[in-house]
């Protein structure tokens, strides 16, 4: 095992010309090499920043797309296809799921496109990160603090420690464990640099102190050197885990995936922090679990290929690290191969077909992405049983669905999570010929036919056509702490000052008073109501794809007389 240390800065940086100046290259050439560096943290506290608020509203000078100022992307392999599961792949069944609750504007255009939204929800705060800027809100969609992640800001959320006027990719959650914001971004610098940024704030509020470390991610495999791209960002109780894609630095190559691997444990406090680095070439955008609960070890998923997905996990993580793999055969599927529509503008580039997130929770990995059918891309969603493994067993695929709604609609950049009832929320991207691109959400709940999930619920209706291929690249999801049911959601629409992102949150349980599930109360669900009141079991009978619990209009757990009162309420508001 190789020491390495690194420094952070506690000045702006220019990034650096000469090679000399720079950290040892991570050398992980030989199979299986485990690299092990120490990270120094730089403490900064987010109320010194000034202005606290930088800019607001969309950014009206010139825009610029993240890929024109990286290097040369390389390309993955393709592993060999196997047997598919012939499991049945569900679709979208008709009565709604999701209640929206709050409903707020996010950051929008910035100088970069496309943005990379993801948010993380504490008890009281919400953080959200986009290409190149970091906001946090109050729950109510009250802005308090937005910053730019480079060295452009004043001073720049990261350019405080070091990061030149280039960072992508950032990601950001909320770690339930230890009740801290966690953020992460990605610089790279011609063909000598790249850096993995990564902050820990002190406690369950954003506005404030912040421990932030610089790290080095060069990575050496003979004579090429790799930087790192599109981030996986996950946690569980041990530790914080980064995933990258590893392109040539000095030549247009692919090096496989890194797994970076941090002890939260010092992070929490400041103090500096072991990470361990290893590397696998047989993979690529990689994503990592967000845990609930206890799992046997921190769990990873990619695409294998058209039939398979293949689950990761690491043993021992933080002292002597270990990849294990299992190939899980998931029902086959078509990568996608065609733009996805916008009414008013050009046809929007939903990938190809990678992981988008990772969720572990109860035994269980939920994960989504985009896919080809009949000519048009549709998400998949996936829900997996861990079982014991790796310690025994193997993991096994429960159910996944398509988010369909038909026609020409297209879905894309699915981001999924359960709750701690073990209901399931889903936020997509829709968009299609006659309509914007817009964010929305559904969900099932526990009991729902297997496969399925309700009809889907706008959040955010585009208000104009987009022009520029790039979109996303991601959308993200996570869970309220404070009751670990109500779901958060961010995604991307466009406007005429280019594109916006949006928040919202939405608890995954039928509509009340919408008894006949066309998502409207209305005086056509009198009669369904009268049926649930009188004759429950007529009612599951006549509307098999409802919710029984749609009749407890006053919300004490009950369908009876009781709610007659609110019903008519809701009918004649």
């Amino acid at each position: 095992m190789v020491l390495v240390w690194l420094c952070s800065l506690v000045v702006l940086r220019v990034p650096a010309a000469s090679a000399d100046d720079l950290p040892r290259n991570i050398d992980l050439t030989r199979e299986g090499a485990v690299v092990q560096s120490v990270a120094l943290p730089t403490i900064l506290d987010t109320r010194l920043f000034e202005p606290q608020i930088v800019r607001t509203g969309a950014w009206a000078g010139p825009i610029r797309m993240i890929r024109e100022h990286l290097p040369a992307h390389g390309a993955a392999a393709q592993p060999a296809l196997g047997p598919p599961n012939a499991l049945p792949v569900g679709e979208l069944s008709g009565g709604f799921r999701t209640a929206p609750g709050a409903l707020f504007p996010g950051i929008q255009q910035t100088p970069w496109t496309p943005p990379d939204p993801t948010l993380a929800v504490g008890p009281d705060h919400i953080v959200t990160t986009v290409n190149m800027e970091i906001a946090f809100y109050t729950k109510d969609g009250t802005l308090l603090f937005q910053q730019r992640l480079d060295s452009s800001g004043s001073p720049g959320f990261f350019g405080a420690i070091g990061a030149g006027d280039f960072t992508f990719d950032p990601k950001c959650f909320y770690d339930q464990y230890s009740g801290r914001f966690v953020v992460v971004a990605l610089e790279v610098y011609g063909s000598t640099e790249s850096w993995i940024d990564i902050a820990v704030s002190d406690d369950s509020d954003p506005n404030g102190v912040w421990y932030k470390y610089r790290t080095w991610s060069v990575v050496q495999s003979g004579g090429w050197t790799y930087w790192v791209d599109y981030p996986g960002f996950g946690y569980d109780a041990q530790g914080v885990y980064v995933t990258g894609n590893l392109f040539g630095l000095n030549h247009q190559g692919w090096g496989g995936v890194l797994f970076r691997l941090f002890d939260k444990t010092p992070m929490l406090s400041g103090a500096p922090v072991k990470f361990n680095d290893l590397r696998r070439e047989d993979m690529g955008s990689v994503q990592v679990a967000h845990c609930h609960g206890t799992p046997q070890t921190p769990f990873f998923v990619h695409v294998a290929n058209s039939s398979a997905l293949n689950v990761v996990a690491i043993r021992n993580p933080l002292t002597s690290p270990t990849v294990v793999t299992y190939q899980v055969s998931v029902p086959s599927f078509e990568f996608p191969s065609i733009d996805a529509p916008n009414l008013g503008g050009t046809g929007i580039w939903v990938l190809d077909g990678r992981i988008m997130n990772v969720h572990w929770r109860n035994g269980h990995l939920y994960t989504a992405h985009c896919i080809g059918r009949v000519g048009k891309n549709v998400a998949r969603w996936y829900q997996l049983r861990t079982n014991d493994w790796p310690n025994s067993g193997n993991p096994t695929l429960l159910q996944s669905g398509h988010i369909n709604p038909g026609g020409d609609i297209h879905t894309f950049y699915p981001a999924i999570y359960a709750t701690a009832r073990n209901a399931v929320g889903v936020v997509v991207a829709r968009s299609g010929s006659a309509e914007y691109a817009s964010v929305q959400v559904t969900g099932r709940k526990p009991n729902d036919p297997l496969g399925t999930m309700g009809a889907l619920t706008p959040i955010k209706a585009g208000e104009a056509g987009y022009v520029g291929r790039r979109w996303g690249d991601y959308f993200d999801i996570c869970t309220d702490p404070t009751d670990d049911n109500t779901l958060w959601v961010i995604g991307e629409y466009a406007h005429a000052a280019g594109w916006g992102t949006w928040i919202s949150s939405f608890t995954v349980s039928p509509r009340l008073g919408d008894l006949n599930c066309d998502g409207k109360v209305n005086n056509f669900d009198i009669d369904a109501f009268v049926l649930a009141l009188t004759n429950p079991a007529g009612y599951k009978t006549a509307y098999p794809n409802c919710d029984l619990l749609a009749a407890d209009v006053n919300g004490d757990g009950l369908v009876n007389n009781f709610d007659i009162d609110p019903f008519v309420k809701l009918l004649t508001p």
